[in-house]
């Protein structure tokens, strides 16, 4: 089996990027993915069905830790999305060729390496290897075996991979022997014995303009405002976003969601309404929109608004639990009840399906009195 025959990117696919690329500006992959009739986005909603984990996350972890990197691809895997690398990424493309030689299975090269799985994957994922998911080749097995005696020496996937991407090509790194520990005080960096030539530092891929970094740099700094709950800040800061790229529907989607935290609800309906205009199909939009103007008293608005996240992601829950509770609030019982026996048959287990449960033992004890 190679590697020249490859997935491809089917029509209607929804690409969901995590961090910054680091080897390809956005805008130009964009561009890419639309030519084949599918869609590129930062972040995640419900629609994406890929995700890309931009290299630019290692950078960001060296000093928070790669915990939350592992937690995030944790939680997209177990939610069903394919995820890739950006080299992977860019095979899928058409823009990097696959290397040529590959038939080794992920069980098999976790056998012959004992690299762990959970670190074989993370490794796969930021391109520690020729390829970033089976079949792998025989450079990779090398490569893992040499990733395994480096965290058996101490270091972690994290470390590795940052480390990595300082040597040039990766399969350059099969005829090196690497070493764990610093010649400059930092027991974490990893070394070539040629020369004790440290790799740990700053990734190498820059191709972008500086209006790429700005942009990058701007998203960056308002998710971490909004994650720290400084809602105004980080309106601001996807503002900046958005007069770069006004059509970032994700931008305008993450700023209504600040304005609405700092109480801006005009604004906050403004930005909701802006990110729909950009992607009619965005469900989440939708659905917050929907929120928004139930919180402000507007029934006919909100449910307007429910009945359309519905029809777009039937699947989709909170919109059919919350719609349900605003027919019972208007009085009409069997509609309500009629929601909350679907919202039964998507979710069955959590908090809000016991009180779906109890809402139909209310319908039910209501209308028994009615009847009688």
């Amino acid at each position: 089996m190679t590697g020249n025959a490859g997935p491809v990117i089917v029509p209607g696919a929804v690409f969901g990027v995590i961090g910054a690329l680091a080897a390809f500006p956005l805008r130009l992959a964009a561009r890419e993915v639309e030519r084949r009739h599918a869609e590129l986005r930062r972040g995640v909603t419900r629609r994406t069905t890929h995700i890309v984990f931009g290299r630019a996350l290692l950078a960001k972890a060296a000093k928070s830790g790669d915990a939350e990197i592992e937690r995030r691809a944790k939680v997209e895997r177990e939610a069903g999305r394919q995820l890739t690398s950006e080299n992977g990424f860019l095979r899928l493309l058409g823009l990097m060729k696959a290397p040529d030689t590959s038939s080794l299975s992920r069980q098999s090269l976790i056998d012959q390496s004992r690299l762990a799985g959970d670190d074989l994957d993370m490794l796969s994922l930021f391109d520690a290897f020729e390829h970033d998911g089976e079949p792998y080749s025989f450079r990779d097995l090398i490569l893992a075996r040499k990733y395994a005696g480096l965290i058996a020496s101490g270091a972690n996937w994290g470390a590795i991979a940052r480390s990595v991407h300082r040597s040039g090509p990766v399969a350059s790194l099969t005829a090196k022997s690497l070493n764990l520990g610093s010649q400059h005080g930092r027991p974490d960096a990893i070394y070539l014995d040629e020369g004790r030539s440290e790799l740990d530092g700053q990734l190498l891929f820059d191709l972008g303009s500086p209006e790429d970094d700005t942009l990058e740099e701007l998203f960056a700094e308002a998710e971490m405002a909004e994650e720290e709950g400084r809602h105004d800040d980080a309106a601001a800061l996807y503002q900046r976003c958005l007069a770069i790229d006004p059509k970032d529907a994700i931008a305008a989607f993450n700023r209504a969601n600040c304005l609405r935290g700092a109480g801006r609800v005009a604004e906050a309906a403004h930005d909701y309404a802006r990110a729909i205009k950009l992607d009619p199909g965005f469900v989440e939009a939708w659905f917050n929109l929907a929120g928004l103007m139930s919180d402000e008293g507007k029934v006919g608005s909100a449910r307007r608004h429910l009945q359309k996240a519905i029809a777009l992601d039937k699947n989709y829950a909170d919109p059919v639990f919350n719609l349900a509770r605003l027919e019972f609030d208007a009085g009409n019982m069997a509609e309500a009840r009629w929601l909350w026996v679907r919202y039964l048959e998507l979710d069955a287990v959590s908090e809000w399906a016991r009180t779906a449960q109890k809402g139909i033992q209310f319908v039910d004890l209501h209308m028994a009195r009615t009847a009688g």
